[in-house]
């Protein structure tokens, strides 16, 4: 299935169990020349669950490029969103849109996300009592749709502490993105498909207070995919920054598998 096809997109924009897309489009003389769209979910942040919104889709025509239409679709959408109620809004941009953001959105460079390799747990201590200053809410209904998405479904291997969600989708299948939660008894696990063990691409952020031990190495520079920096824009001023050190994050709470 093409990233962007039609069943992917009503899959991101309306089947998601946490709410429809929020954003805007610019169109002239009836052509569509600038898109920017966000999807509701649920984040917990500085002890305190709230609605969020996770910025996801960004494009202009190249003739219309240059025009700050990226920038006032963006501010149209954390305009409604306040009006909405929605907390903040956070997502995962490369090198490129990066700086757009920072500069002209005024968006926290939370930090760089980890890539790393390896096998078997990553290396989370789900038993510690510390919580993260950042992480997301993933309920039962949430996790089963995220688990089906057309462009790539998502597969499980239960273990006795936590719950493995892996997708074969990084060097062409040799081995696959992986994602740790404790989601027992939260997660259904039957519901989706296994996964046997293999060398795992662990891309995220795990709080510092939470490590341990694992047979994960960060990949070499020469290796690595491109740079992926987690931001973060509060939308009510409750919470106007994100300890970096604090951050639980991985594969499962972006689109980039």
């Amino acid at each position: 299935v093409h990233k962007f096809s039609h069943a992917y997109l009503q899959w991101l924009y309306e089947d998601n169990p946490d709410g429809s897309v929020v954003g805007f489009d610019a169109h002239e003389d009836g052509q569509l020349v600038a898109h920017y769209a966000c999807i509701p979910t649920r984040v917990e942040i500085a002890g305190t669950s709230v609605r969020a919104l996770l910025s996801l889709n960004t494009a202009t025509r190249p003739t219309h490029q240059g025009r700050g239409l990226f920038t006032k679709l963006a501010e149209m959408t954390y305009a409604l969103a306040h009006d909405k109620g929605f907390d903040s809004v956070h997502g995962v941009a490369n090198a490129n849109s990066t700086p757009g953001f920072i500069k002209k959105l005024g968006f926290q460079l939370v930090a760089p996300l980890s890539a790393r390799v390896g096998l078997g747990p990553v290396g989370i201590n789900f038993s510690t009592t510390k919580m993260p200053a950042f992480q997301r809410i993933w309920t039962s209904d949430a996790l089963k749709w995220r688990c089906e998405s057309p462009a790539g479904r998502i597969m499980t291997r239960s273990l006795p502490d936590r719950t493995q969600f892996l997708n074969s989708a990084y060097l062409k299948g040799m081995c696959s993105a992986i994602a740790e939660l404790n989601t027992t008894p939260a997660y259904d696990h039957e519901s989706g498909r296994r996964s046997s063990a293999g060398v795992r691409l662990f891309v995220g952020s795990v709080p510092s207070a939470w490590r341990t031990s694992s047979l994960y190495v960060d990949i070499p520079d020469v290796w690595k995919p491109a740079p992926l920096n987690l931001i973060y824009r509060s939308l009510s001023g409750r919470v106007s920054e994100i300890d970096r050190q604090s951050v639980f994050f991985s594969f499962l709470d972006f689109d980039a598998y």
